[in-house]
């Protein structure tokens, strides 16, 4: 057993030290409803922000969608100027979760655009949030996630994504189609 530890701790070490995403051991393990496609994937990336006032939203399946490295950008604009705001998805949990949890939340992808090259994708999903989930609209936007798979579930390296503004409206034929490229 100490051979396999050694050799264990020093796939770790390496992997580490290269940059690359070390996986095995994941805690809490992935649904494989979740990670083994591209709209998987997607479904949960909003489905575990999603919930009523007062209830827990849900991190720990959160937490199983992402590389350890993987970053959030969310763009806003500031007297014309773009502002970026860059967490990861802990940071992400963290500073939204009050509120979430205080006023109910929901992000619902209302189209999409999949393209795929080999083991790597990424994702145009269009959005709208509302505090209920039928509730009055409070906003529309658009994530841009990036994916790898690696063998044997998708993973998400990052996901971007900016609000609809007067002087940034979603193209028309953005919302309502699901399409897929080669």
């Amino acid at each position: 057993m100490r051979s396999g530890t050694r050799l264990l701790t020093s796939v770790w070490t390496l992997c580490t030290a290269a940059g690359i995403p070390v996986a095995f051991g994941q805690m809490p393990a992935a649904d494989p409803a979740d990670v083994g496609t591209i709209e998987g994937i997607v479904h949960a990336y909003y489905d575990v922000i999603n919930g009523p006032p007062g209830a827990p939203r849900q991190w720990r399946r959160d937490s199983t969608l992402y590389t350890a490295q993987a970053t959030f950008v969310a763009m806003d604009e500031h007297d014309g100027k773009p502002i970026a705001t860059i967490q990861t998805p802990e940071q992400f949990r963290r500073a939204t979760n009050d509120n979430f949890v205080a006023k109910g939340f929901y992000e619902i992808e209302i189209g999409s655009r999949i393209e795929r090259f080999g083991n790597v994708a990424q994702v145009r999903s269009a959005y709208e949030t509302r505090h209920t989930a039928k509730g009055p609209l409070l906003g529309r936007g658009v994530n841009y996630l990036t994916l790898y798979w690696d063998g044997t579930r998708w993973w998400i390296t990052g996901a971007v994504w900016d609000d609809e503004r007067a002087n940034n409206k979603l193209p028309r034929t953005w919302v309502g189609g699901h399409e897929r490229a080669p």
